[in-house]
C-alpha cells in the first residue's frame, strides 16, 4: 500500500513512528506500506521509492524544517503533486482544525477522493462541516473515507456506530469524550485544587494546550457530538444547532455539593431525539453512579448509545495522547486493507 502523509505535527510524527514499530506485524499480514510523500505546511518529502522510517525520525528530532531533508526534501511540494503523480493508494490527512472553513484539511480531502484515492482522517472540521457531501464525493469515485480518529481517538465511538449499531435507529447519544476536561475535573475532585492550578498542572504534562480553550469552552466536545451526529443520526446539524458551555466557571463548591449527593461533574455532550426533533448539548452535568460513564476519570473517555433495536450501548477506555491517535489512524488503514467499507 503506497501512502501520502498530509499534517506532520505530533500525531503525524507518531503515525510514521508507528509505522516503523509496525512494520514487521503488518508485512507477517500482507501489509506492506510504503510512505512515499511527508507534506507540512512549508512543502515535504517526496520519494518514489518510500521514504526511509527511521532515517526521517532521526532528521526529524534535530531538524523542524522537513524541506531540507536531503533525500527528497521540496519546499513547492502539495496535494497536488500527489494528484498529478498517482502513485498513492491512500492519503492520510492530519493537518490542524479549522472548525470555520475546515481547511486545508477539506481541500486535501475533497481532492484525494475526487480521484479515487482513499482518505483516513483524525481532522475533525472537514468532516464536522462536510460529511454528507465528502461522502458522496467517495461512495461516486469508489473510495473510502474512515474518520476513526476524529471523534475520540482510540476510543472506537465512530467505527462501533458506524458497524455494531448498523440496522439500529440512534435514539441518544452521551459521550465524555475531552480527555483534557476530564482530567482537569478529576486534579479537582482528588486534590482539592481549583480550576486555574488544576489546568496548569494539565498544561505542564502536556495534556492540556497552551491555548486550552477549545476543550475547557466545550468547543472540542461539540464538534466530535456534531460528527456523531450527523454521521450516525444521519442529521445535518451545524455548531449553531448546539448549546455550548465548559469547565472555565467550575469551582470546588460545584464538586463538593456533587460530592454531598453521591454524584460526579462530568463534562457531557448529549444528543436527545424527542418529539420536537433532535436536542443537542454540551455541558458540565451531575451524574450518579449508576450512570454508565461515571467511572469514566482521568483522561480515560466514554461513549453511550441508545438504540431502539440493540438497546444500550456504552464504550469506554483506549488510550489518550498522539500516539493513541496515531494509533486510531493506523487502525483505519488497516480496516480499509482488509476490505472493510466505510461508506
Amino acid at each position: 500500500m503506497n501512502i501520502a502523509l498530509i499534517g506532520c505535527g505530533g500525531v503525524g510524527k507518531a503515525f510514521i513512528k508507528l509505522l516503523q514499530e509496525k512494520e514487521g506485524p503488518l508485512m507477517n499480514q500482507g501489509l506492506n506500506i510504503s510512505l512515499k510523500y511527508v507534506i507540512g505546511s512549508k512543502g515535504g518529502i517526496y520519494n518514489p521509492q518510500g521514504i526511509d522510517k527511521e532515517d526521517i525520525l532521526n532528521f526529524m528530532a534535530s531538524e523542524k524544517d522537513i524541506t531540507k531533508y536531503p533525500k527528497g526534501g521540496a519546499h513547492k511540494l502539495s496535494i497536488d503533486d500527489i494528484i498529478d503523480n498517482k502513485d498513492v493508494d491512500m492519503l492520510i490527512e492530519l493537518t490542524p482544525t479549522d472548525k470555520e472553513t475546515g481547511e486545508p484539511g477539506m481541500t486535501h480531502i475533497t481532492k484525494a477522493l475526487d480521484n479515487g484515492i482513499n482518505v483516513v482522517t483524525g481532522n475533525k472540521g472537514p468532516i464536522m462541516l462536510a460529511y454528507r457531501k465528502l461522502k458522496a464525493i467517495a461512495k461516486a469515485n469508489g473510495a473510502q473515507l474512515a474518520i476513526g480518529c476524529t471523534t475520540g481517538g482510540a476510543l472506537p465511538s465512530i467505527n462501533a456506530g458506524i458497524m455494531d449499531l448498523a440496522g439500529s435507529r440512534i435514539l441518544s447519544i452521551e459521550g465524555v469524550l475531552n480527555g483534557t476536561t476530564n482530567f482537569i475535573i478529576q486534579e479537582m475532585e482528588t486534590k482539592g485544587i481549583g480550576y486555574e492550578e488544576a489546568l496548569r498542572t494539565a498544561q505542564n504534562i502536556g495534556i492540556a494546550e497552551a491555548d486550552p480553550s477549545l476543550d475547557v469552552e466545550g468547543w472540542d466536545t461539540a464538534m466530535k457530538m456534531l460528527i456523531l451526529v450527523n454521521v450516525l443520526m444521519e442529521e445535518d446539524k451545524t455548531l449553531k444547532d448546539i448549546k455550548v458551555s465548559g469547565i472555565t466557571a467550575m469551582t470546588q463548591e460545584d464538586i463538593k455539593k456533587a460530592a454531598t449527593d453521591g454524584k460526579k461533574l462530568k463534562l457531557i455532550g448529549k444528543a436527545v431525539k424527542n418529539e420536537e426533533g433532535l436536542e443537542m448539548c454540551v455541558s458540565l452535568e451531575e451524574i450518579s453512579p449508576d450512570h454508565p460513564l461515571y467511572g469514566v476519570d482521568g483522561k480515560n473517555k466514554g461513549v453511550r448509545y441508545v438504540s431502539d433495536a440493540l438497546g444500550d450501548l456504552t464504550i469506554i477506555g483506549g488510550a489518550s495522547g498522539t500516539r493513541a491517535a496515531a494509533a486510531s489512524i493506523l487502525r483505519d488503514v488497516i480496516n480499509i486493507y482488509r476490505g472493510y467499507r466505510f461508506v
